[in-house]
């Protein structure tokens, strides 16, 4: 089902700009559109999240808490200071350390329970994530009239092998490579497949296509690179001209973007925005240093046991019950 969405989708844009001439849609108004809910969503769901009370130290801890001053604390599985809880979501965003100490299990035949580990797993998420945000930092030369100077010294790390022309970037084959894996991982393993759902599958299948669209605009069919960048300086600037030549295929890697742009907010995608919200991650596990309140309690009056006694104390003598004050 995801392919036949993302092959319509992929039809929209190559039927719309080749024979119905709509360039200006698939060009202007769809990115600014994109932007727009991408922006107003992303803002929502964060602020939904900040609004969201924290009472209580929910901390996912793999280590020695902080405790007498002779036992070593694990500082990032068990953090109680706030640089450590810097150091531990740093971990995570760049390095997924939580993936990296993933453990799978399996139970094989006799009843054995079996540990392994599930470091390609680890190595595949990496590799995506790091090659696309790669790729992403590539294409900021579009935006700028100058392109910064770290940009071209990512462009000469990228195709430093030189083996085509134009260079072939390494990316493209890593991020290809890591889709392709993540993909095969889910249909393969059958505990994958059971509970993957159709929002799972999607987010692959409309990268990849993403991903061709861009490769084939590099290494197949030519476009002008030129008009492209006049294009998106155009929409940086908030200018509603229209575009120019450019090739159908640029549209559909457009198009595709923006259908990623505003699929975005309402996904499982927006982990980028929430590993930074994640009680179970950015709070410090202080327990027993501070006392922790959870501010939808309501007020309650407590009845103290003097308060009590003066109630019931001729009652407690008749009983023999000892009392405080006779």
């Amino acid at each position: 089902m995801s392919f036949f969405i993302v092959a319509f989708l992929t039809l929209l844009p190559l039927i719309g700009v080749k024979y119905a001439g709509l360039n200006y849609l698939f060009g202007v108004i769809i990115p600014y559109f994109a932007f727009s809910v991408f922006i107003a969503g992303f803002a929502y769901r964060i602020f939904d999240w900040l609004k969201t009370p924290l009472p209580f130290r929910i901390t996912t801890t793999c280590g020695q808490e902080k405790s007498l001053d002779w036992i070593k604390q694990d500082r990032l599985d068990s953090p109680s200071r706030f640089w450590h809880v810097v150091l531990r979501v740093l971990a995570e965003v760049f390095f997924f350390r939580s993936l990296f100490l993933n453990t799978r299990t399996e139970l094989r035949e006799g009843g054995n329970l079996v540990y392994g580990s599930s470091k390609w797993l680890w190595i595949g998420g990496l590799v995506f994530h790091w090659s696309l945000l790669l790729i992403g930092l590539h294409h900021i030369r579009f935006f700028f009239v100058m392109v910064p100077g770290f940009i071209d010294a990512l462009n000469i790390a990228d195709h430093f092998l030189d083996l085509t022309l134009p260079s072939f970037y390494i990316t493209d084959a890593l991020v290809l490579s890591a889709l392709t894996f993540l993909f095969v991982r889910r249909v393969y393993d059958a505990k994958m497949r059971l509970i993957s759902l159709p929002t799972d599958y999607f987010p692959l299948v409309l990268i990849v296509a993403i991903v061709i669209a861009g490769v084939f605009m590099r290494y197949v069919t030519k476009v002008d690179v030129m008009a492209i960048k006049d294009q998106m300086l155009r929409l940086v600037n908030f200018s509603f001209d229209a575009p120019g030549e450019i090739g159908v295929l640029f549209y559909v890697h457009l198009f595709l973007v923006c259908v990623l742009a505003i699929y975005f907010p309402f996904s499982k995608l927006m982990h980028m925005g929430a590993i930074f919200l994640s009680p179970t991650r950015i709070l410090c596990n202080n327990s027993r240093e501070k006392r922790h309140v959870n501010p939808w309690n309501t007020p309650t009056k407590f009845r103290t046991y003097a308060e009590y006694e003066d109630d019931y104390r001729e009652k407690m003598k008749k009983a023999n019950l000892p009392v405080e004050k006779q």
